[in-house]
């Protein structure tokens, strides 16, 4: 599992910096709501809205694991090991079947939804830079399981070789940022 988080007025990376459009208004609304959007002309990004109403905030599912309905994710046009067939926010749009008809869906209820799983220990969880922006990359607002293989490999393998829950200082990411 790998995910970023955007807030609102405070993070220039989040599509609510600079407040609340038509694009951006279900990140303004309440938790547990899908905020879907079409990136770089290709591809569906889903973010799970994560904040109060009235307060913008969403977390982009960056990495998931398939835990059932690998025949269907494959049959959308998503190959290579079953590890990695979401181990990206555009995998995870092919692999789901997103358009912008399923921004706004409730996903504690409906066809499209989010179960919890088991508790992790801070432990193994690491945070580390976000990339694919160019403003706020320093927040410590991407997170990402250790040891899951799904998560983006350079990250994977820098986290891998230092202490628990903590990026490598040194590494770079491929946006050229330094991990934290």
């Amino acid at each position: 599992m790998e995910t970023e988080a955007y807030t609102g007025d405070a993070d220039p990376a989040s599509h609510a910096f600079r407040g609340r459009t038509r694009r951006n208004a279900v990140m303004f609304g309440p938790a547990g709501f899908s905020y879907v959007y079409f990136s770089y002309g290709m591809h569906h990004c889903l973010n799970l809205t994560a904040e109060r109403p009235g307060r913008a905030g969403a977390v982009l599912l960056r990495a998931v694991e398939v835990m059932a309905g690998e025949g269907i994710v494959r049959s959308r046009g998503v190959d290579g090991v079953a590890s990695r067939l979401m181990s990206g926010p555009g995998k995870i749009g092919r692999a789901l079947g997103l358009t912008l008809v399923d921004n706004g869906l409730d996903l504690t209820r409906g066809p499209l939804g989010v179960a919890a799983g088991d508790p992790v220990e801070d432990q193994a969880v690491a945070a580390v830079p976000r990339i694919g922006i160019s403003r706020a990359v320093d927040l410590p607002y991407r997170f990402l399981l250790l040891g899951n293989p799904s998560v983006s490999v350079g990250v994977r393998r820098r986290v891998r070789a230092t202490a628990p829950g903590r990026a490598d200082p040194g590494s770079r990411s491929r946006s050229g940022s330094r991990e934290r």
